[in-house]
């Protein structure tokens, strides 16, 4: 055999083990995982994940995941637990102890005291009759048949099966608390779907003395001079109670030019496209963009809730706010 068909055969091997180990898990759900969501709905303080070895590095995303999905939640390394960080541990917080095997020293050492803060414990452990296991209020069971390792030795099959526990209570949790995209967002402030669920229009528009405005009555001659000024490529032409009644762009332009050659003697009135596009301050700026995507305009003019013109957006600000 190849070495290429060795690798390819020994990557599908494992990927198959690890997934005949998720279906296992998927088949024996109970009770048990039903409590551990309930366990976590109810907390008042902080979901506090530990483990150590490979079992911490899951624990880790685990926290990370239920953190960002609407269960405050930190890591602590159980070994860091037994010299200090045990005093993060209130009597209000639900623990999370993760262990395939069960009889980890560093748990069956903090455990106990945990319990004695009235600390509720929920194990994920691949032994129902382990220290662990017995130490814990709710056992969550991630045994496998055999580990993907042909060894037998390095954790994978158990830890897929591990870091999908958590992930499945974590879901379960989210759906519970009817946790959405906008909370999602403002956990996410930084990322790009931070971006586009926390921005709205009025975080991008241009607004003031930076908006091209006409009024109806100003020749085309001199709207070309304040189209050029304020770098948008159109302008907005408004009425004495500053409603937009239409826009001029640049490409109105070229096509008027086209048809008419001599553009002076008109007025902005006469050559403005009436009705335009027009969005609330208030909305979503990536249902802006989506706007402006589906009616393939650059512009797109902003109002407040009274009709009012309070700002512009060209879809170039949105490239700026990284929106899209």
């Amino acid at each position: 055999m190849k070495l290429s068909q060795q690798y390819l055969q020994t990557g599908r091997q494992t990927i198959t083990i690890e997934a005949e180990a998720l279906l296992l898990l998927a088949n024996r759900l109970d009770e048990a995982f039903t409590q551990a969501v309930q366990t976590l709905l109810d907390c008042k303080g902080r979901v506090v994940v530990t483990g150590i070895g490979k079992s911490g590095h899951i624990g880790r995303k685990i926290a990370a995941t239920l953190a960002s999905t609407g269960s405050p939640a930190f890591f602590v390394h159980s070994a860091e637990a037994v010299h200090g960080d045990l005093g993060m541990i209130t009597g209000e917080d639900v623990v999370i102890a993760i262990s395939y095997s069960g009889q980890s020293n560093e748990l069956s050492t903090i455990l106990p005291v945990i319990r004695r803060l009235g600390t509720k414990i929920i194990c994920i452990c691949g032994n129902k009759d382990s220290d662990l296991a017995k130490l814990s209020d709710i056992f969550l069971n991630a045994h496998i048949e055999k580990e993907a390792c042909p060894l037998g030795l390095a954790p994978t099959a158990s830890t897929t099966v591990t870091l999908a526990l958590g992930d499945a209570l974590a879901v379960a949790c989210l759906e519970a608390r009817h946790f959405g995209a906008s909370d999602f967002a403002r956990s996410h402030p930084g990322g790009a779907l931070g971006r586009r669920l926390l921005t709205h229009v009025y975080d991008v528009m241009r607004q003031g003395d930076t908006l091209p405005i006409v009024s109806p009555n100003t020749p085309l001659t001199q709207a070309l001079e304040v189209m050029s000024k304020k770098h948008m490529g159109m302008v907005i032409i408004i009425n004495p109670d500053n409603e937009p009644m239409g826009i001029f762009t640049d490409g109105d332009l070229r096509r008027l030019i086209q048809k008419k050659g001599d553009i002076r003697p008109y007025t902005l009135g006469e050559v403005m496209s009436k009705s335009p596009k027009t969005i609330l301050d208030t909305t979503l700026a990536i249902e802006a963009a989506s706007i402006m995507e589906s009616e393939k305009i650059s512009h797109i003019l902003v109002i407040n809730t009274k009709g009012k013109l309070v700002g512009a957006v060209h879809m170039h600000d949105l490239m700026v706010k990284k929106v899209i």
